[in-house]
């Protein structure tokens, strides 16, 4: 019978530790009571959906699930290791990996063969900032 992995519980860590982190990697992130948190704007709804795809792929694969508030243009996003009771490596790693594949803008680096999404309202699904 296959089993469920179970992760390791994780040690909590210290508030100016994370503000350091969050400061230095994650500049958009902040400790919100015992989480992560970050909003991400989107353009519409179909941008929404596609981030909490994203987002939902992975958590999944990470084997650690965020909480998501989901609106019209925006996605809150908030990272906390429950067992633990706070903020954890596992929730700042999470949160590099959303945030570096949710900002991922192809058509910025030189000489890059991907185009990305042309710089017009029109075709915006990510808000990036």
């Amino acid at each position: 019978m296959p089993t469920t992995p179970q992760a390791p519980t994780s040690d909590l860590l210290a508030l100016d530790q994370v503000r350091s982190r969050l400061a230095n990697l994650l500049p958009r992130w902040a400790v919100v009571g015992d989480a992560l948190q970050r909003v991400v704007r989107t353009g519409d709804w179909k941008g929404t959906l596609m981030a909490v795809n994203t987002i939902g792929h992975l958590a999944e694969a990470a084997w650690h699930h965020p909480e998501l508030q989901v609106a019209y243009d925006r996605v809150t996003i908030r990272l906390s290791t429950h067992d633990a009771g706070g903020i954890t490596e596992k929730d700042l790693a999470l949160a590099e990996r959303i945030e570096s594949v949710l900002m991922w803008r192809p058509g910025s680096a030189p000489g890059a063969v991907l185009s990305g999404t042309p710089d017009d309202a029109a075709h915006r699904y990510i808000v990036y900032d």
